[in-house]
Parts: C-alpha cells; sequence; structure tokens
C-alpha cells in the first residue's frame, strides 16, 4: 500500500471529485484515476463511486477514509520525530479547544509558542468538548482541553483548573438570589441550560439526578456566550462556571448564587491520545500549556 495512493484517494473523497482532487495535488487525473484504481484493487474493494458529477464514497470507502487519515498524520508525525534530532522542536501541532476556553486561551498561548518554538507552527481546532475528544481519537488533533471527560483507556487526562459552578441571573433581578442555594432547591428555577452531551449539562444533570432534583429546563441552547446573553435579559435562570459570568471573556454583568450541598465543580483537563506516540513537539506544547496558570487567566473580575 503506497502512501502517495492514499493520499489520493483521501483527497478525492473529501472534494468529491478527481477533477478538483487533481487540481489540488497538482497532477494529471489520469494519473490520479491510476492511484486509485490500483489502491482498489490492492484492498479488493471499491472505495469511490464514480458519477458524472463526481466520485462518492462506497460504505467501504467511508470506513477506509478514518484508517487512511490516521496513516498520513502517523507518516506526518514519523518525519516529524526525526526532525527533532534539532535542538529547536518543528513541524506543526494542532490543539482542540473548546469555544470560551480558545476566546481567553488563544492569544498567550499562540503568543508562548512563538517566543518559544519559532520554527514551527500551530493550529487551534474550535468545538464543544464532545466534539474535540472524537477529533484526539480520531488523529486530527494533536491535543485537546476537555470539560469532565469520561474515563477512557484511548486517552491520558492531566487536570488544569477545577472552577465551581454558579447560579446567574439578571443584575437586579426580581426576586433577587440569595447568596447561596442547595441543589435540591435547583428545580424552582427556569434554566438554560446547553443540551446534552454538552460538558456542563452532562455534570449538572448527573449531580441533580444523583440528589433526586428534577430541572426544569426552560430553553437549551448550546453557546455558552448565548446563555449568557439570555440570563443577562432576564428571560430564564443559568448554571455556569463562574469565569463565563465574571471572567475575562463575560461581556454581561449578572448576579451569581453559590451552589451548594454539594458544590458542582467542573474539571477541564489536559487530553492526550495513547495509542498514538507524541512528537516532541505536542510534548513541549502540553508542557507550555501547563505553565499558563488558566486558574490567573480565568479568574473572575474584581
Amino acid at each position: 500500500m503506497d502512501l502517495k495512493q492514499i493520499e489520493y484517494f483521501v483527497r478525492v473523497a473529501e472534494r468529491r471529485s478527481f477533477s478538483r482532487a487533481a487540481e489540488m495535488l497538482d497532477v494529471a487525473q489520469p494519473t490520479l484515476s491510476r492511484q486509485v484504481r490500483l489502491l482498489e484493487l490492492e484492498l479488493g474493494q471499491h472505495l469511490l463511486y464514480r458519477n458524472g458529477r463526481g466520485a462518492e464514497p462506497t460504505e467501504a470507502g467511508l470506513r477506509f477514509l478514518e484508517h487512511a487519515r490516521a496513516l498520513l498524520t502517523l507518516a506526518e508525525r514519523a518525519k516529524e520525530d526525526l526532525q527533532t534530532l534539532r535542538e529547536t522542536p518543528t513541524g506543526k501541532v494542532v490543539v482542540g479547544l473548546p469555544p470560551r476556553i480558545a476566546r481567553v486561551l488563544t492569544p498567550p498561548l499562540v503568543q508562548a509558542f512563538r517566543r518559544s518554538f519559532p520554527d514551527a507552527s500551530i493550529a487551534v481546532a474550535e468545538g464543544l468538548s464532545a466534539q474535540v475528544r472524537e477529533w484526539l481519537l480520531a488523529g486530527r488533533v494533536d491535543l485537546a482541553l476537555l470539560y469532565d471527560p469520561a474515563p477512557s483507556p484511548q486517552l491520558a487526562y492531566e487536570s488544569l483548573f477545577r472552577e465551581d459552578l454558579v447560579l446567574a441571573a439578571a443584575m437586579g433581578h426580581q426576586p433577587p438570589l440569595p447568596a447561596r442555594v442547595a441543589v435540591a432547591q435547583l428545580g424552582d428555577y427556569p434554566l438554560v441550560l446547553p443540551s446534552l452531551p454538552n460538558a456542563i449539562r452532562t455534570l449538572v444533570e448527573s449531580v441533580c439526578r444523583a440528589q433526586g432534583v428534577r430541572l426544569k429546563v426552560a430553553a437549551e441552547v448550546d453557546a455558552v456566550q448565548t446563555i449568557v446573553e439570555l440570563a443577562a435579559q432576564g428571560d430564564a435562570y443559568a448554571i455556569l462556571p463562574r469565569s463565563a459570568a465574571r471572567g475575562p471573556a463575560a461581556e454581561h454583568a449578572l448576579s451569581l448564587c453559590d451552589i451548594g450541598s454539594p458544590k458542582i465543580t467542573n474539571n477541564l483537563v489536559l487530553a492526550s491520545a495513547r495509542h498514538r506516540p507524541a512528537t516532541r513537539l505536542a510534548t513541549a506544547t502540553g508542557l507550555l500549556i501547563q505553565k499558563l496558570e488558566l486558574a490567573r487567566l480565568f479568574a473572575p473580575a474584581a
């Protein structure tokens, strides 16, 4: 199996067209078609439906596509690993971040990365924790920051930052929020929450279920920023990390109330894949992230 053939197949499958893939790869279309056909013959499977509109992956093609991407990633990492014989790491690292984390962390991370690794490049991919976790397992990102991930034999976790969740309402909301509510009282408040499998929603549901509390969900909105805006308008209450309401990325003033009996605390972790050897650059980037002191970056405004 030839890596060039695998790359040709991946580009055709991604672009759904031999002509567009040939243009992107700067090869003649007959050469591209012949190499993909040789790959199909070697595998004993039709990987692509060819029609007048282009090319679509078959069921076998869709299965092979994920393996093919992983093989290309491993080949690229092997090249990078040999380059790490140099004193300074080179190559490219891709970090997956939840959107709220990305807004605060990306500028200092990129600045520190450029100072530390001037001959390397970094890419930041944004997505919800569940989505970023899948990217990490598939090899599309090298490192990921995840909220409260489920234990997995395929992933290694390093805790970076723990933060209490709070009940939030519009400033000046009547009646005013008490200083503290118990988890058992959360069912009394109409809430705007992210939909499952969002990490915050999963955590809140888990704690409330253990306490026998049925939540009153008035609306489901996945973007934390939009949840903050709805709470600030007085449309509903929200359960949020304190930094989402008072931290550096917060855009609205909210009235906050501590949650207790028990506290609900989320955990932001640095995740890496156990089944893939990390490049020297990825390892160094992970250490760089740990040095950025996220607790300080996300500290609520005074």
